[in-house]
């Protein structure tokens, strides 16, 4: 019987890789997008304008609290109750830019934070504007901290995209779901699901080890003699 079960899972492959396709397409979207709209986002979260940033703190909050699942219930069943229709892959996409552009952005806010003030007062002494500031001397620096988890919150965004599957998206999640109708054994068919994830996500994991690992070596120098 396990052979038979097995037959069947291979011949399912390319439908598991066409789910694994579109499962990097949902995340992938959502991360670009996420990424450039969380580092603005960061960096207004970063500002001295305190009403902006108390806007962009109650939205982040918000969305950081509240399951991505009802999240996506939201915009694939509540607004079109409000006119916005909106079909499952661009549902999915526009909640995962969402969330990732909320995450990043307070990333990228505490990456800002963390560079000493004397910093950015002697940039302004120098007569730097705002964005020179920002371009020249805040997010060099920043970049050392923020990198290390932006990539490790990438891992996360991808796994966190196996929820749009419940909206119709065929990822590779949802694929599982519907072999394992075919192929009642849970364990070989969602195996299968787990390993694909993971080489999605291994390399990302690995990027994120090289770079904390690079950090520590430029922070700590090795002595010589």
């Amino acid at each position: 019987m396990w052979g038979f079960y097995f037959n069947e899972l291979v011949r399912s492959l390319p439908f598991f890789l066409k789910g694994l396709w579109m499962t990097v397409v949902v995340s992938g979207s959502g991360i670009l997008a996420g990424t450039l709209i969380g580092f603005i986002l960061g960096i207004f979260r970063a500002s001295r304008n305190k009403l902006l940033c108390g806007l962009i703190g109650v939205w982040v909050d918000v969305i950081r609290g509240t399951p991505f699942l009802v999240q996506i219930f939201i915009i694939f069943f509540i607004l079109p109750e409000l006119g916005i229709a909106l079909d499952a892959l661009p549902a999915a996409i526009i909640a995962m830019t969402n969330l990732a552009a909320c995450f990043i952005c307070e990333i990228v806010a505490a990456g800002i934070h963390a560079v000493p003030k004397g910093q950015t007062e002697a940039a302004e002494a120098s007569g730097l504007s705002v964005f020179q500031q920002l371009r020249h001397v805040v997010l060099p620096q920043a970049m050392k901290m923020i990198l290390p988890p932006l990539v490790g919150m990438y891992v996360l965004l991808i796994k966190d995209s196996s929820v749009v599957s419940v909206i119709g998206v065929v990822d590779v999640t949802r694929v599982g779901w519907l072999t394992v109708q075919r192929v009642p054994e849970g364990v070989m068919v969602f195996g299968l699901v787990g390993i694909l994830y993971f080489v999605v996500c291994y390399p990302l994991i690995w990027l994120s080890k090289r770079i904390e690992k690079n950090l520590e070596v430029v922070a700590n120098p090795p002595l010589l003699g």
